[in-house]
């Protein structure tokens, strides 16, 4: 074993089951000593038990691992410190955290109630700000600095029945993204070394279980290396990044920029100029996730019309 984060302390929300489990497994493997941070929740976010957690939590003792559980709900604010100081207090520092915990409430966006939305935004998007923020305060006052790892989704491109998700994932993309512009701006003024990054997976879990239709997959372990590699020493030059992680193919995201650019001639644009001009000159970028929509939605169709014919 190479035991990548030998002595560091790893605080990992969600790390109850799924994919969250299996990166708290594979990191107190590598020597880290664990946060289980789980509220236990179903799905749709009902039904909070601490059993998960203290089960996950004895298991990684099981196997003569370091760790703790902490059951709270992430979208509160003072969890967020709960479960950084988990990690100081037993350990001394927090050197990571990871934040796969999430639940979806499934809806078209023009019959999403207000619950549905601020459930799902609250949990994913201002989880990962409750944990950021306090670890990041402490991060930056340890000479060892430290890791975030964000857990987005290939949904923050967009969503036809799951807007909350999606606007979520989107978020977490941005706020990770600013999270790492601090830690850049810390480095340049002398501070120590702290990277933040998202990982997009594709893993079978209970999430991903009514997605109708095929996708390509894997398995919740196939994910952790990667969670694992970015709060080590080897990764922690990775900054700013979005990678994709599905069984075993890894794939890193495109940085968003300006593509084409049209200047008026006079002061400003009118309406007419534009009609006239745009579609010749910058045009539109091409979505390949509404050409991936239009065909999945045509074999969608296909297979309903063999099942009544067959």
């Amino acid at each position: 074993m190479s035991r990548f984060l030998d002595g560091k302390s790893i605080a990992i929300t969600g790390a109850g089951a799924g994919i969250g489990k299996a990166i708290a497994l594979a990191a107190a493997a590598e020597g880290a000593n664990i946060v289980v941070a789980d509220y236990g929740v179903a799905m749709d976010g009902s039904n909070p038990t601490s059993e998960v957690a203290d089960n996950a939590a004895a298991e990684i003792q099981a196997l003569g691992g370091q760790a703790v559980a902490v059951a709270g709900d992430v979208s509160r604010f003072d969890v967020g410190e709960e479960v950084v100081a988990a990690a100081c207090d037993n350990w001394g520092s927090i050197d990571g955290v990871v934040c796969p915990a999430g639940v979806l409430r499934e809806r078209m966006l023009f019959n999403m109630s207000e619950d549905e939305w601020d459930h799902v935004v609250a949990v994913h998007l201002k989880g990962h700000f409750n944990v950021y923020r306090a670890a990041l305060a402490r991060m930056r006052k340890q000479d060892t600095g430290g890791s975030l790892v964000g857990f987005t989704s290939g949904a923050f491109t967009a969503s036809t029945a799951q807007a909350n998700y999606s606007a979520a994932k989107g978020g977490i993309v941005s706020l990770t993204r600013s999270a790492a512009m601090t830690a850049a701006s810390l480095k340049l003024r002398g501070g120590p070394a702290i990277n933040a990054n998202c990982i997009a997976p594709v893993a079978k879990t209970r999430m991903s279980e009514n997605v109708p239709f095929e996708i390509e997959t894997g398995e919740p372990e196939d994910v952790a290396p990667m969670a694992v590699y970015l709060m080590s020493d080897a990764g922690r030059h990775i900054n700013a990044q979005i990678y994709t992680v599905v069984g075993k193919r890894i794939s890193v995201w495109n940085q968003p920029m300006e593509v084409r650019t049209m200047t008026a001639d006079g002061d400003r644009w009118t309406c007419q100029q534009i009609a006239e001009t745009l579609p010749g000159s910058i045009g539109q970028e091409p979505n390949p996730f509404i050409a991936d929509l239009e065909r999945r939605m045509a074999e969608m169709a296909a297979n309903a019309d063999s099942g009544r014919t067959g």
